[in-house]
């Protein structure tokens, strides 16, 4: 990932939930909240994707793509 500029935060969680994110590897706060964010950003462009199924068309043929004649 490309460096960004840094934004300070202040957030209130529960501390269960917290520890439980954290897990047994004692990540940082920092470290588990950049995780859970970074998840949570893929898993939107992940979703975006899924959304455009059957959406797109493709001008390739897939069976000359599966037996690599392309």
């Amino acid at each position: 990932m490309k460096a960004s500029k840094i934004q300070k935060i202040t957030v209130h969680i529960p501390r269960e939930l917290l520890q439980k994110a954290m897990g047994r590897k004692h990540k940082s706060i920092t470290d588990t909240v950049k995780e859970g964010l970074e998840y949570l950003a893929r898993a939107q462009t992940y979703e975006n994707i899924r959304q455009m199924r059957g959406k797109v068309k493709f001008s390739i043929d897939f069976d000359k793509l599966r037996n690599d004649e392309i």
